[in-house]
């Protein structure tokens, strides 16, 4: 759209009946107007036609509206008449900035556009809903080199969606805004999905109604500012799920008992490295030798310079799965140090000393020489959990996934008295975050603090 105000409307032109014939003309009455010099003209039957479309024009003007030079029509009139259905204004989008996003990253923009389109169909198909997604997520939204080869029924369902997906200007309305929330917020089996889950959804749509924006599908992007989730952005860890010092070493035993896979002997020092350093669970498959201080006697450290992150193999240019990615919250070229503590330095000598790092130098890695995978350390913790917990917690939310065993790892800096700052660094976050995420743990500490406060008030007196 070629946008201008400069626009003038002229009165109601009449034009009289044909000179030849004498018949009066089948639209004799026509609303004239000029954009940035370009003249433009609509006819109409009868005069009362005119008049309700030359009002339209005016309340366009009036509201401010810019006009669009090459067609005529004000900036709602001409999205109205232009919008492409929401289906293919996100496969646009995706194909815009697919070249520029990581593997990980592409797939978390399809999963939610595919929620928001199938949350927005002039009717719903006769097919289950998990065939739907399911076409969306693998052919129909991503662009055509990552796409999955459908099946004739998938390819039928594919222009079944297209042609009932609803334009993507109809977001305008406060109703549609409110109806495509309600399919961010739920979940194919009909329940609540999680806060996070959520926000990522929303998260992809915003991206891509700003890139509607720009391609003046819409005025406006609907969902800037709008909150999917009543109870706030950040969820914070329960309590529920940490495991106290005790039962994290039993937890850490029991990995060696885990069988058939149990026998990889990476799996011990894998699940320590995330207790006792805290490290996500990409940072540990990372980790080389190279990036390891590992003292005889003592305190070792860590030296963190990337991640090794995971996805579907279609969402990567090398068909890979696994692909090297920067620290969260961290700049390419940084870096995070965090300081591991003896029992952590001896399991990983150990490891060295029996096992060796894998072919490709890293401390942690499969059978076939590759990256542990995000279903094999899952299923070992699964596993793990049956046999080191008591039978009335294995049910419980206790250290319920490998990344719970980060969460206790803070949690237990927070409760040993280290400064927020310090814990903030170790575990790569800001303080902000650290406080918000970690807030059940840190307000957990007042007591402490405040007699600590009272014991150094008091010897000041003294």
């Amino acid at each position: 759209m070629k946008a201008t105000h400069q626009v003038r409307l002229w009165d109601i032109k009449t034009m009289p009946p044909d000179p030849k014939t004498g018949k009066k003309r089948r639209r004799p009455y026509g609303v004239r107007w000029v954009t940035a010099g370009r003249e433009h003209s609509q006819w109409f039957v009868t005069k009362a036609l005119a008049k309700a479309e030359l009002a339209k024009l005016q309340r366009a003007m009036n509201g401010g509206e810019a006009f669009d030079v090459e067609t005529g029509l004000p900036e709602s009139m001409y999205r109205e008449e232009h919008s492409p259905t929401l289906l293919r204004a996100m496969r646009e989008f995706l194909d815009h900035v697919w070249p520029d996003m990581a593997p990980k990253s592409r797939g978390r923009l399809v999963d939610g556009l595919a929620v928001a389109v199938q949350g927005f169909l002039t009717e719903q198909p006769d097919v289950t809903p998990a065939h739907v997604r399911r076409v969306l997520t693998t052919f129909a939204l991503p662009p055509e080199q990552s796409a999955v080869e459908p099946t004739s029924e998938d390819r039928e369902l594919a222009a079944w969606l297209e042609q009932h997906s609803r334009k993507v200007a109809e977001l305008g309305e406060s109703d549609s805004v409110t109806e495509v929330g309600r399919a961010l917020r739920t979940n194919l089996d009909g329940k609540r999905a999680a806060t996070n889950t959520v926000d990522t959804r929303k998260s992809a749509l915003v991206q891509a109604l700003a890139f509607a924006v720009d391609k003046s599908y819409l005025g406006e992007n609907p969902f800037s500012g709008v909150k999917l989730v009543k109870f706030g952005d950040v969820l914070a860890v329960d309590p529920g799920v940490v495991v106290n010092p005790l039962q994290a070493r039993e937890l850490l035993t029991s990995v060696t008992y885990v069988r058939p896979r149990g026998r990889n002997r990476s799996w011990l020092p894998f699940f320590a490295s995330l207790y006792y350093g805290g490290v996500r669970p990409g940072e540990a498959r990372f980790l080389a030798d190279t990036h390891c201080d590992l003292p005889r006697k003592g305190w070792g450290a860590f030296v963190l310079p990337n991640s090794l992150g995971s996805s579907a193999a279609r969402y990567s240019d090398d068909g890979l799965t696994y692909q090297v990615r920067s620290l969260k919250h961290r700049a390419e070229e940084h870096t995070r140090t965090v300081p591991i503590p003896p029992v952590l330095v001896r399991m990983l000598l150990d490891h060295l000393d029996d096992v060796g790092t894998g072919p490709d130098g890293r401390l942690f890695w499969a059978k076939d020489g590759g990256p542990v995978s995000n279903a094999s350390y899952s299923d070992i913790w699964r596993l793990a959990r049956l046999l080191g917990l008591p039978p009335r917690l294995v049910t419980s939310m206790l250290a319920g996934r490998p990344y719970d065993l980060r969460h206790a790892a803070v949690s237990s800096w927070i409760a040993a008295g280290v400064s927020l700052p310090d814990i903030a660094d170790r575990a790569g976050h800001t303080v902000n975050m650290l406080t918000k995420v970690y807030a059940k743990f840190v307000h957990g500490t007042r007591d402490t603090a405040n007699r600590r406060i009272e014991t150094f008030l008091e010897d000041d007196l003294g």
